[in-house]
């Protein structure tokens, strides 16, 4: 196996100096994150990582860039013009998804040309996989700059399995709905191309499956999707940390040497470090105004305690962070002037970045660590600190919207939107015995410690190839061309032949209305010259009223079969009922179906004969889902002492009588003749009944990919309108 890691950065960055062009390893992000897991695969397993190189790079200079990446870095540059990533990364990911996704709507940009460039770029990364892929690679596609990727991948090479993990939060479909409807429809297409789509916590699995089903309509079974003829799965998977290099880090010499140096600077006072990137999801004003009122409110600690403050340079080109910048300074200045003493500065600033044995060392020398931003994917800084605690002293305050909070529940867990709340905990922390402290570090270490970073990884592609194994079943059953070669085979060399055809989803798309499902001309060409071969008996067999079957095939000599058994029109005699029902039951129910539909905006009531069907396609697909529970469970009990069932379809729900169904209705057609071929196609659970009647000599074929006791599925109604139309052309 050949992982392919597709990211928007590499882990390798090509910087242009003096006219060359030379490699630096990229430090921190995802590259860092899984550098432990890539060298525990080295020695089993290929790997090759996709990412833009961190530069525009000069044509000519790019071939022989390619070259040495791919050779020294196990490493394949996607090459961009600095116009595409101003405006992808700095438009449409940075001014419009991070900003969405982390809550903030008001910074949102909406402009269609950052639009266009996001769907370029993700067009370009595809093409760049494309030429390099091979049979058995694996792909996993990393966080939001790529979400159209997975389906532009899976029309190009739809066998390779796709993972997709989203390393920011996934918003809530209120939250997501703002976008313009083209896009969040096309982002969540985008996404549901991969097998198997990550996220750091449940609460983004639930925000995402409710806005597959809002936007899309697509149900979920457990956080597994069938799209189209494939299964979707969307799970929760916490990304780790390299516990043991944070371990063993602050245990180094050079980590010994920063901490010493460290201890001169800050004596003897309780140290309160704040680490984060220039960045407003981050809290980092939140958590000054928040020490300020816990400076107000015990005067005590004045003179005892420092907060560290190092905030990362990041995205110098977005406005937002500039202005942040300054108020950050402002703050800073504020407080300093207003608390500091001779001998005593509250604050120290530093607006810079940290090299790993820096870090460790301010790690192992804080008391506290205040992990607040005001919304997070996971956040690792608060499981690095936990880590580098070699004594497990140490107290981390950490924010209920950071993703790591769902693991780290021994931290003190705070709203990062209450200052007053981050004073408290800055009291409870300093005044928290170190007993306390060792109990809940140990806790969290032992946690860390045995789901690091690898494990995260291994889980990701472990579930990924199980579910290649379910697809692969799934795969199996689909009309092979070896089969539908015996299959025309048998058909010409037979004699007596029976052709049993659903219509709805079977030889039509389903529609918002039952009444614009009609054939078209193509259909209707097709079904009459397979009706006119010697010694075929073609039967429609649907769950349609025959008033309907009749009006639109009136112009064909078939059979057909309505309401899913209830009437039989054979060829050339007229309808007739298969036995004596009664239809009077529909009286007292059919108050009851028009309540319901009255209580679900876009739902209809369809009355047939012997039946009665409650529609809800255009229904709110979550307000259907709830209601519909309601109405079945008022039916079932409401219908117990009559002799009727109620059946679920495709967003239908039907009530008919007993004892009639498409099992029964073949049955009685079959009996008459010795067919040697007979061919069945459906798609729903109503097909069940006649899969299951069926001789084992019979070719059945369920419509979409999912369990069936026919014997094999075709993806759609075109493969179905193609299999029928190659029978009739013999």
């Amino acid at each position: 196996m050949r992982l392919l890691i597709v990211s928007n950065r590499l882990p390798i960055t090509a910087v242009q100096a003096e006219g060359e062009l030379t490699l630096q390893e990229s430090v921190g992000g995802l590259a860092t994150g899984l550098s432990a897991y890539l060298a525990s695969i080295r020695e089993s397993s290929e790997y090759l990582w996709i990412g833009w190189p961190g530069s525009t790079v000069d044509e000519a200079d790019q071939e022989s860039l390619r070259s040495k990446m791919l050779s020294q870095f196990h490493a394949c540059p996607v090459f961009l013009s600095e116009q595409e990533m101003e405006r992808f990364y700095h438009g449409f990911c940075n001014s419009t998804i991070w900003a969405l996704f982390h809550y903030f709507p008001s910074y949102v940009t909406y402009y269609e040309e950052y639009w266009r460039d996001y769907k370029r770029v993700n067009e370009n990364f595809c093409k760049v996989i494309c030429e390099i892929v091979k049979p058995g690679d694996v792909i996993w596609i990393h966080d939001y700059h790529l979400m159209l990727l997975p389906r532009m991948l899976r029309e190009k090479i739809p066998e390779i399995p796709i993972g997709f993990f989203l390393h920011i939060p996934f918003p809530a479909f209120e939250v997501f709905r703002l976008l313009p409807s083209k896009w969040r429809s096309e982002i969540l297409k985008g996404l549901l191309g991969a097998d198997l789509i990550g996220f750091h916590t449940h609460d983004y699995v639930q925000y995402f499956l409710r806005c597959v089903l809002r936007i899309l309509g697509y149900e979920h079974n457990m956080g597994e999707i069938l799209v189209q003829d494939r299964l979707v799965r969307v799970d929760t998977f916490p990304m780790g940390i390299d516990f043991q290099k944070h371990q063993d880090g602050a245990q180094s010499d050079e980590a010994q040497k920063e901490k010493k140096e460290l201890k001169q600077t800050l004596g003897d006072s309780k140290v309160i470090l704040s680490i984060d990137r220039l960045d407003y999801s981050k809290g980092i004003l939140n958590r000054l105004q928040g020490y300020e009122a816990f400076l107000q409110k015990s005067p005590g600690w004045q003179g005892k305690v420092v907060l560290v403050v190092v905030v990362v340079p990041s995205r110098v080109g977005v406005e937002h962070y500039q202005v942040m910048k300054r108020q950050i300074d402002e703050t800073v200045g504020r407080i300093n002037g207003r608390f500091a003493r001779i001998n005593w500065t509250p604050i120290l600033y530093q607006y810079k970045s940290l090299s790993f044995y820096p870090l460790i060392a301010l790690y192992s020398e804080s008391d506290v660590i205040l992990v607040t931003p005001l919304r997070d994917g996971m956040n690792l800084i608060a499981k690095e600190y936990v880590a580098s605690r070699m004594d497990k002293t140490g107290v981390l305050i950490l924010s209920e919207m950071a993703g790591a909070s769902n693991e780290l529940g021994e931290a003190i867990i705070i709203n990062p939107n209450n200052v007053e709340e981050i004073a408290d905990s800055l009291i409870e922390a300093l005044e928290m015995p170190k007993e306390e402290q060792i109990r809940r570090n140990e806790i969290m270490q032992h946690r860390l410690k045995r789901y690091n970073v690898v494990r995260w990884a291994n889980d990701f592609i472990q579930s990924l190839l199980s579910l290649q194994t379910v697809q692969n079943r799934f795969q199996s059953k689909l009309l092979s061309p070896q089969t539908a070669e015996a299959l025309l085979r048998d058909y010409g060399q037979a004699q007596h032949r029976m052709i049993l055809l659903d219509y709805d989803g079977t030889l039509v798309p389903f529609t918002a209305r039952p009444d614009m499902a009609h054939p078209d001309e193509k259909l209707l060409t097709t079904l009459k010259r397979l009706s006119e071969h010697p010694g075929t008996d073609l039967v429609l067999i649907s769950g349609r009223d025959k008033k309907t079957l009749g009006n639109w095939f009136s112009t064909i000599d078939i059979g057909m079969i309505a309401e899913h058994g209830v009437w039989i029109k054979e060829r050339g005699r007229d309808w007739k009922l298969l036995k004596t029902l009664a239809n009077d039951w529909k009286k007292q129910i059919i108050p009851i179906f028009e309540i319901y539909a009255d209580r679900l905006p876009g739902a209809f009531v369809e009355e047939k004969e012997f039946s009665l069907v409650y529609h809800y396609r255009e229904a709110d697909p979550e307000l259907a889902s709830q209601r519909v529970k309601e109405f079945t469970d008022h039916l079932v009990h409401f219908t117990a002492n009559l002799d009727v069932q109620v059946l679920k379809g495709s967003k239908v729900v039907e009530m008919r009588n007993a004892g009639i169904n498409k099992g029964t209705a073949a049955t009685y057609l079959l009996s008459k003749v010795a067919y040697d071929f007979i061919l069945a196609i459906g798609d729903d659970w109503t097909d069940e009944d006649l899969f299951r009647i069926l001789p084992k000599s019979a070719y059945s074929f369920k419509v979409g990919i999912s369990a069936s006791h026919a014997k094999y599925n075709l993806r759609s109604h075109t493969d179905v309108l193609q299999l029928i139309g190659d029978i009739a052309a013999i």
